[in-house]
């Protein structure tokens, strides 16, 4: 009799712990596993379940496999996922202030983005204040780099061989920016823009060259101009109210695996691009570098992005422009 209550209560004690690991986490991202994103969430994966013991579950859906990258912020404000990663300028709908990482040329130092991008800035607390808004909290960032230009045959090296042209772009701001220097800009998907440039739906392509590295875009375009006219930066979002049913210490568990896997991702993030550039340059594409006359000619077609900004975001854009020093007029 003693020995079977003994069974019967480590048994309950096993059915126990199991329970503790059927609170999923499930997170849906565009890229590929093999993308430094990827990388960075396996890692954010392997620290959560390790501090929470196992108690919370962390799924991870790449390749844009549940939601494509525009349709995250909706499904996890609805909390039909309990978490997502999206470019900030997803959110533009919502909170147009998210795209003054968009604006051109404006995060032109790896300082300028540290200190916009550090917890309790001005910038970072104003649009995660607004993104707060959709129902979705904001976990962690995780950088991505600058924005570079793609093309087939011959380079973008000025607005002048923008004119025209059809250019991919993700994000309203960008695509001012497109439209300011006499292109045609479209908005295509990450996932979906492999599949753009191959069947010339465009004529300019715009990402990260992470992203080059990662989709292997080097089979469908071969130039590379280093215009880095954008700072793109995803958020790692989670469901306003799935985060708030967890209990204080699980919240504390995930927030230490986020900022682990924050600062990782940061600090990391120049060697990922070199390495990324050097995997181009293996795979037969041509890396342009702007000359000062040239990347000047970029600059002065972008003040008209400014004034949109400004008209779109009202106060809270010019106190994130005040913030940054940039003189937001009158």
């Amino acid at each position: 009799m003693i020995r079977d209550t003994l069974i019967l209560a480590a048994c309950a004690s096993v059915i126990g712990s199991a329970a503790l690991a059927t609170e999923k986490m499930r997170i849906s991202l565009q890229l590929p596993l093999t993308s430094h994103l990827g990388e960075n969430l396996q890692l954010f994966e392997k620290e959560v379940e390790e501090r929470t013991g196992g108690a919370i579950d962390v799924e991870i859906y790449d390749s844009a496999t549940l939601y494509r990258d525009k349709e995250v912020p909706a499904a996890v404000g609805s909390g039909a996922i309990e978490a997502g990663v999206a470019s900030l300028t997803q959110y533009v709908g919502d909170a147009p202030v998210v795209d003054v990482f968009y604006m051109p040329f404006l995060f032109n130092t790896e300082e300028k983005v540290r200190a916009a991008v550090a917890e309790g800035s001005p910038v970072r607390e104003i649009l995660e204040t607004e993104i707060a808004k959709t129902g979705g909290e904001v976990l962690y960032w995780q950088a991505y780099g600058g924005a570079i230009l793609l093309s087939q045959d011959e380079p973008i090296r000025t607005p002048e061989d923008m004119q025209g042209k059809k250019a991919r772009v993700f994000g309203k701001t960008l695509g001012d920016f497109v439209t300011a220097a006499g292109g045609a800009p479209t908005l295509i998907s990450g996932s979906e823009q492999y599949l753009a440039y191959q069947r010339g739906t465009v004529d300019v392509g715009m990402t990260g060259v992470s992203g080059v590295k990662s989709r292997k875009l080097w089979e469908v375009m071969d130039t590379i101009t280093k215009t880095n006219h954008a700072n793109i930066e995803f958020v790692v979002v989670v469901n306003s109210d799935w985060w708030n049913g967890l209990d204080a210490e699980t919240q504390g568990h995930i927030n230490a695996a986020a900022q682990v896997a924050q600062d990782d991702v940061r600090d990391r993030m120049a060697a990922i691009e070199a390495e990324a550039y050097a995997a181009a340059e293996e795979n037969g594409m041509t890396i342009v570098e702007l000359t000062d006359e040239e990347l000047a000619k970029w600059q002065a077609v972008s003040q008209p992005v400014y004034d949109s900004y400004l008209a779109a975001t009202g106060e809270a854009g010019r106190q994130i422009l005040d913030a940054l020093g940039v003189n937001s007029g009158s």
